[in-house]
């Protein structure tokens, strides 16, 4: 017997944080399952997929039951029946040779399980580690922050996820697909030697959905090669980019073109223009006058949309052009009642930020229409 009895929402809490990483066609089969491994607090459940490792532990009172320490089995199949049980079961786990029972009220499971000796784990490579405190709601609107403008499969790797960077009393955290870049910092409680690592799309991907919203500390520690994140019951191990990230102070531009506007008002705007935007293209065209902004949008079928905004705007007339989803993500970033716009020439990015404040700047490059 490897566990007499569980419940399933027990059983299925840890599996739950360590399965993201799974998929079930691997080019080694044993990555596609889950390691459970007996330990003095319970049972702890591990995956990974050679360049991330998520650990969660179970604690519960396991009686002397005899049956082997390790096993492995289909984490998505054990996932969706542990799903498919109702709530309130109780659930064990018995092995039989190469197999796995799983048993709840009348129904019986026979899953196939692989050597746990096979099981794949990552080198330890955190010599000479920056170690932070921070809260985990805290970190969680960090990366939520930046993360939609990562690329997506650029062949400049680097741009595939978050540059984190550690200095002093502050954490920035960096991310840009070459069209947009979104900057966000934020203060630490004290002072740490200067470290910077990107962290890959499926890292931020995976810390997102596991992180909670509370005031709840975690341990970060960044080293030259893996990153590791501690926090409740889980530890996340993660390889990091190999790779120079962009010098984004260069990319961040000082206008003196301000227009300053409420969030919504200028969020739904662009919304409404969006409808009949070039499917394609995206793109609209702010034309900026003396207390006006006028947004312009069109498409190959001759339809247009117009929004007229007034303005308190005193600087040169502008018309230029941007793709509207890169404005509406990063506005949508913005927890603030008004944002700022500032616009440099028809050539020139646009810097938006938060009135007064100077830890999130976003920056979007025009475009032609």
């Amino acid at each position: 017997m490897f566990i007499k009895q569980i419940s399933r929402n027990d059983l299925l809490k840890p599996l739950q944080a360590v399965v993201g990483i799974v998929e079930r066609k691997q080019p080694l089969p044993i990555l596609s399952n889950v390691l459970l491994k007996k330990n003095v607090e319970g049972v702890r459940f591990v995956t990974t997929d050679l360049e991330i490792q998520i650990e969660a532990q179970l604690k519960t009172e396991l009686q002397s039951t005899g049956g082997p320490e390790s096993i492995t089995i289909s984490a998505k199949k054990l996932q969706e029946i542990l799903r498919a049980i109702p709530d309130e079961s109780s659930i064990s786990l018995d092995t039989n040779e190469s197999k796995l029972l799983v048993k709840a009220n009348k129904s019986r499971f026979s899953l196939q399980t692989l050597p746990a000796q096979d099981f794949p784990s990552l080198t330890e490579q955190l010599t000479g580690s920056v170690k932070i405190e921070i809260e985990q709601g805290k970190l969680k609107r960090l990366l939520g922050s930046v993360q939609h403008a990562m690329a997506q499969q650029d062949i400049r790797y680097y741009l595939n996820g978050v540059l984190l960077v550690i200095e002093g009393n502050s954490i920035k955290l960096i991310a840009t697909d070459g069209h947009r870049l979104a900057y966000i910092a934020e203060k630490l409680a004290t002072e740490h030697p200067k470290k910077e690592v990107i962290l890959s799309r499926k890292t931020v991907n995976e810390l997102l959905k596991l992180l909670s919203d509370s005031e709840d500390k975690l341990e970060l520690e960044l080293a030259e090669k893996q990153v590791r994140v501690t926090f409740a019951d889980i530890v996340l191990t993660s390889k990091v980019i190999d790779g120079k990230f962009p010098d984004y102070t260069r990319v961040i531009p000082n206008h003196t073109n301000n227009l300053t506007l409420n969030r919504v008002v200028i969020l739904q705007a662009l919304q409404r223009a969006a409808i009949l935007s070039n499917e394609k293209f995206r793109g609209v065209r702010l034309l900026l006058t003396e207390k006006n902004l006028q947004i312009i949008s069109s498409n190959s079928e001759q339809e247009e949309a117009q929004e007229d905004i007034e303005t308190d705007y005193q600087g040169s007339a502008l018309d230029i052009g941007f793709n509207v989803n890169y404005l509406l993500e990063g506005i949508n970033n913005i927890n603030s009642a008004d944002v700022t716009l500032s616009f440099g020439d028809q050539n020139s990015s646009l810097l938006i930020t938060i009135p007064g404040q100077s830890d999130y700047k976003y920056v979007v490059m025009p475009m032609r229409i």
